[in-house]
């Protein structure tokens, strides 16, 4: 009997704010730019590429496109999608302030 597989899609599951940020900051605290991008990606397309573009100022056709595999984003641009998903961008200490 064959195997029978499905294709995943990481935006099919992205259904609360919740779950987006934690998301998302897991791809920052990876720290690679990629993974970050393929996220902002993926969370857009769960929301609905065009109203993210549109939110954000841009056009879908550029939004896809800085947000593809292939796409290398300007900062303002990121911090544009991240204002459009309803996020907001914060900074904390990489080590505890106390014990530095």
């Amino acid at each position: 009997m064959p195997l029978e597989t499905t294709k995943y899609d990481t935006a099919d599951y992205l259904k609360t704010a919740k779950q987006i940020a934690f998301y998302l900051e897991a791809a920052f605290d990876d720290g690679d730019p990629a993974l970050i991008t393929l996220a902002l990606g993926n969370i857009a397309r769960s929301e609905g590429m065009t109203d993210v573009a549109k939110a954000a100022g841009l056009t879908r056709a550029s939004l896809y496109k800085a947000l593809s595999a292939e796409g290398n984003p300007e900062f303002a641009t990121v911090l544009k999608v991240i204002q459009a998903l309803g996020l907001k961008l914060t900074i904390a200490p990489a080590v505890d302030s106390e014990a530095a």
